[in-house]
């Protein structure tokens, strides 16, 4: 029974650790299936991290937090693409842009405002999102298997935990069974054959980039108010990049990025639960060995051991309109 509980406790934290990847992922999806690649998607995390530690500090609320965080992530998603889309300039590099400039804001603004050396100060309950118990969890948490499974695994999270995961069919639903996901698809494959029939490619564009700034405000929010009290310098810790490589693996559809998010998390836990833990043959392994394996396993996916993952067409090409 100790080692279902040890399982239980693991898949828990797999669960809690994959929930920001999985906000990132899916904001990238949207953008990516358009045809704007965003590898900006760390700096949005950290400045809706920022923005959500800050004013929730400030005013006490964590709907006010959370609605920060989706105002500055969507903003320098608009910036992003404003560059792209608009200018057509280099999406890699604006989005490097992005992420060099969350990274130095935050901390020179944490410190003006605070002075706490980048932080933002502590966020009391009030100004969190707190664990939300099912019903009857309390009541079953001692029926076997079942018990803890529902109280423990399924209940006891944040608002964020459960959005998150709803978003992944909602989002499924958004790309594959309505208009403006087809429209979507469509302007990510061949552009000019939307533009042929009317539609504008840059408004559709710009409406995706929208939903990436959304969903990575989210991701911060849960990043300062429910995984943290509050915002720490470089808090995403390369979650972003992450949410990236994830989406990759995945190959840009909904439901394999969940799941590969969910991996993601899992290593993570996995690492956090045997650090400084003998092994059988191996003895102790090294805390940092340990803490790095989520990221090793990113540049392994990435090196191309996921088999051939052909992002849309028209992706990281800027639409010229032909006159």
């Amino acid at each position: 029974m100790e080692a279902f509980d040890t399982l239980i406790a693991v898949l828990d934290s797999t669960v809690r650790l994959s929930v920001p990847l999985l906000f990132a992922a899916l904001a990238g999806l949207y953008s990516e299936r358009s045809g704007v690649f965003d590898i900006g998607l760390e700096g949005k995390m950290l400045a809706g991290a920022f923005a959500a530690g800050a004013a929730a500090a400030v005013a006490g609320s964590a709907w006010v937090g959370l609605a920060a965080a989706v105002v500055v992530s969507v903003f320098f998603a608009l910036a992003h693409g404003f560059a792209s889309i608009t200018h057509r300039g280099n999406q890699i590099v604006s989005g490097v842009a992005i992420n060099f400039i969350a990274a130095g804001s935050t901390i020179i603004l944490g410190q003006a405002w605070f002075s706490q050396g980048g932080r933002t100060p502590l966020v009391g309950p009030e100004g969190r999102f707190n664990a939300l118990h099912l019903p009857f969890a309390d009541a079953v948490r001692d029926v076997p298997i079942l018990g803890p499974i529902y109280s423990e695994l399924l209940s006891g999270h944040s608002l964020l935990v459960y959005i998150a995961f709803l978003l992944v069919p909602f989002t499924w639903w958004a790309l594959f069974r309505t208009r403006f996901g087809l429209r979507l698809r469509a302007v990510g494959e061949n552009p000019a054959a939307v533009d042929t029939a009317g539609i504008s490619v840059a408004w559709l564009r710009y409406r995706a980039v929208i939903c990436t700034g959304i969903l990575t405000g989210f991701a911060g929010t849960y990043l300062a108010l429910a995984q943290n009290a509050g915002f720490v310098k470089d808090m995403t810790a390369g979650r972003g990049f992450i949410a990236l490589a994830a989406l990759i693996f995945a190959k840009w559809k909904p439901v394999p990025v969940m799941f590969a998010c969910l991996l993601f998390g899992f290593l993570d836990a996995f690492a956090i639960r045997i650090q400084g833990t003998p092994l059988p043959i191996i003895g102790r392994v090294p805390v940092q060995l340990m803490q790095a394996l989520p990221y090793i396993l990113t540049v392994i996916l990435l090196a191309g051991f996921i088999g051939r993952a052909i992002p849309p067409r028209a992706g990281g090409v800027p639409y010229v309109k032909e006159r």
